[in-house]
């Protein structure tokens, strides 16, 4: 069997990476000689993209979305984790000043943080991150440890894991408030497929805290 063939980054250099600036702004106004002038004008978007940090799965690309149309949180296996501030401050000023009406948070197949997790090997200081999809699977082991194909048991976890992310998302003070306080705001889970470039939806969002665990619920 052939060995999987890897994307080549061998071109890729820092040098190149100014002169692709430099290439990208011409083109940009060859198109639209204000594009920059309206970009820079300030940011509305309708949508908070919480996604992993992987170099393969980019926002805007995957949706055929512009600069300006998604905020973007990325971390190592798109976590959403109740006490990093980093996260909750994205959250909050998404929330609270852009106003947007949809976060989403999108997982991959193949995702490296998440086979890391459903492992034993250790991997250093990232452990302590991927402690919270280890208890992801510990939250479903029963169905994980059903699955005898290593890699349908690895896509699942993937799946569970955005899921609980997204209970996560309903249980923070940010989003509570937000549908407390009469905001359109719906959350999503989704995962993105390396192999064939589309997105699969999981169908669990929320819109309010009625479906949600009762001890998560701020009145």
């Amino acid at each position: 069997m052939c060995a999987a063939k890897i994307h080549d980054t061998s071109h890729i250099t820092y040098e190149g990476l100014l002169e692709g600036n430099k290439q990208f702004v011409a083109n940009t106004l060859k198109i639209d000689p204000e594009y920059f002038t309206q970009l820079s004008n300030g940011q509305k978007p309708p949508i908070l993209w919480i996604g992993c940090a992987d170099s393969r799965v980019p926002a805007n690309q995957i949706t055929n979305t512009k600069p300006g149309e998604i905020f973007v949180h990325r971390n190592i296996a798109n976590m959403v984790v109740h006490s990093d501030m980093n996260m909750l401050s994205v959250l909050d000023y998404a929330v609270n000043v852009l106003g947007v009406k949809h976060v989403i948070v999108c997982g991959h197949y193949g995702c490296g943080g998440v086979i890391a997790a459903s492992g034993h090997e250790q991997n250093g200081l990232v452990d302590n991150w991927l402690r919270h999809i280890k208890d992801v699977y510990r939250l479903h082991a029963a169905e994980l440890d059903a699955i005898t194909d290593q890699k349908q048991k690895v896509d699942r976890l993937v799946e569970l894991n955005v899921m609980e992310n997204v209970n996560n998302l309903t249980a923070t003070s940010i989003v509570q408030n937000a549908w407390k306080n009469g905001k359109d705001l719906s959350v999503h889970g989704w995962v993105y497929t390396l192999s064939t470039g589309f997105i699969k939806d999981l169908k669990v969002s929320f819109n309010s805290n009625q479906n949600m665990d009762e001890v998560f619920k701020f009145k």
